[in-house]
């Protein structure tokens, strides 16, 4: 597993220049959570990415600004979904949605029984990512409700996979540590839909 993340940096997103970098990756937050076609981006990966460029010798790219402009932009993106399910409502989701659709009651059942833990929760998932903050939206969750978990989600997810890239790169006693985070990130937004799958696949033939 090591082995595999490490391979990540492969791309050399450190070619882009530390302003490149800086707005392929708040672009891909943003765009994952504050608009409907940025589902399939791979958010996880780049931030861990993004981490590994900043911890290497002569790197151009900051730290902070990285944490701090990840964890705006994921923050921001929600936000914006929030309040675009809060003013179109469900039909206009169902229309923009696409072939995406299918997620949508998947979604909307994940959310229906979580609540704020499904906010912070649907960042470690690619296409719940997507589509939670504009349910929650059109649910009329309220605000500040919304806002805490927003916050905590984007802090988990995006600081921490950043924060992970930097160490597993930067702090050999804490790499190991680094690269099961990460993993566990990327594993989990692979794995949760297919076992999403397989439970609804389970459940059918009962009903």
């Amino acid at each position: 597993m090591s082995d595999w993340l490490a391979q990540l940096s492969d791309p050399r997103l450190e070619d882009l220049g530390a302003l490149g970098l800086y707005v392929l990756v708040f672009g891909i937050v943003f765009a994952e959570t504050g608009t409907l076609v940025g589902f399939w981006l791979p958010g996880s990966t780049v931030l861990f990415t993004a981490g590994l460029v900043a911890a290497r010798d002569g790197s151009p790219v900051s730290l902070p600004v990285l944490v701090v402009g990840v964890t705006l932009a994921a923050i921001l993106g929600d936000t914006v979904g929030y309040w675009t399910g809060r003013r179109l409502g469900r039909p206009w989701l169902l229309r923009r949605a696409g072939k995406a659709a299918h997620h949508l009651p998947r979604a909307e059942a994940f959310y229906a029984r979580y609540g704020w833990f499904a906010v912070v929760a649907c960042r470690f998932i690619p296409w719940l990512r997507a589509f939670t903050p504009i349910i929650a939206g059109t649910a009329a969750m309220p605000y500040a409700k919304f806002f805490s978990a927003n916050v905590v989600g984007a802090l988990c997810w995006g600081a921490m996979l950043v924060l992970a890239g930097y160490a597993a790169d930067s702090l050999p006693w804490v790499r190991t540590l680094a690269y099961s985070i990460a993993g566990v990130a990327v594993l989990f937004s692979v794995l949760a839909p297919l076992v999403s799958w397989l439970r609804r696949r389970t459940r059918r033939p009962r009903s």
